[in-house]
């Protein structure tokens, strides 16, 4: 179980993060809305410790990740898988090089830093970049591939980790719809799947309610939502976004009555 405690993190005059608490359940998939400049992408940051807070903490069965230095770091970092908006691969290296970074903290040091990966991380690989119909593009320079390709392979990525939580920071924002869709299935069967815990900021309401279980809203800083897909009525979207509801909201009643969506959408 992930626990935040009355985590805050200020640069300079200005609060991110303002006395966040959390209890995130083991194999949830919670999405984080909020509309930009809300704190979404600095609270995934001070989960993953890629940055510390100023005040409060991180728990996660026990142990206090906001104290944890050096290799305990390290290994806090491959358990909780980190899936960037940009992506963060090298695109002159092909596919599956990208997705081996993934066992570098499993290495013992001397393979890690001579990239010799033994055969079961090559097979683990492969086996990742299957489950989401990547494998044929192995031997392919990343650079050569689309935003919704490398997103999967920075999926695989993260579940070679095998991690206990993966923190996607908003996904999906430069993808068109076709790769949305199968960014978010992607991430749905790592959750189904692995029973992996997945805490997703998203941009769209109507992607955050087909697919998150839980809900968290916020708004400077704080959080001002929490609860169930259907919870999160146009009353209350409206107060999370104000004038930019409309924009957030694409398609009205997603769960509903699916049939009335764009193919790439569709269940």
């Amino acid at each position: 179980m992930l626990v935040i405690e009355d985590l805050s993190r200020r640069f300079g005059q200005k609060t991110a993060v303002d006395r966040v608490s959390l209890t995130i359940e083991q194999g949830s998939f919670v999405g984080v809305i909020g509309r930009s400049g809300a704190g979404k992408s600095t609270l995934l940051r001070l989960v993953n410790r890629l940055i510390d807070p100023s005040t409060g903490r991180v728990m996660y069965d026990g142990v206090d990740v906001t104290q944890l230095r050096g290799q305990s770091l390290r290994n806090w970092r491959a358990r909780c898988a980190m899936i960037f908006q940009q992506f963060n691969l090298v695109g002159r290296l092909d596919v599956m090089t990208n997705v081996l970074m993934g066992r570098l903290s499993q290495a013992p040091s001397h393979r890690s830093l001579l990239k010799l990966w033994s055969d079961e991380d090559k097979a683990m690989a492969l086996s990742a970049l299957e489950q989401f119909d990547m494998a044929g593009f192995a031997a392919q320079r990343t650079e050569q591939l689309s935003g919704g390709q490398q997103q999967r392979v920075a999926i695989a990525r993260a579940l070679v980790q095998q991690p206990d939580i993966i923190l996607a920071d908003e996904p999906i924002a430069s993808l068109d719809p076709r790769n949305t869709r199968l960014v978010m299935d992607a991430l749905a069967k790592i959750n189904r799947e692995y029973g992996i815990t997945v805490l997703c900021n998203l941009h769209s309401l109507d992607l955050a309610r087909a697919y998150c279980d839980r809900l968290v809203g916020m708004s400077a800083g704080q959080v001002v939502f929490d609860g169930g897909p259907l919870d999160l009525t146009d009353d209350v979207s409206r107060r999370l976004y104000g004038l930019e509801a409309a924009d957030v909201v694409e398609f009205e009643h997603i769960k509903e009555d699916q049939s009335s969506l764009p193919a790439a959408y569709a269940a």
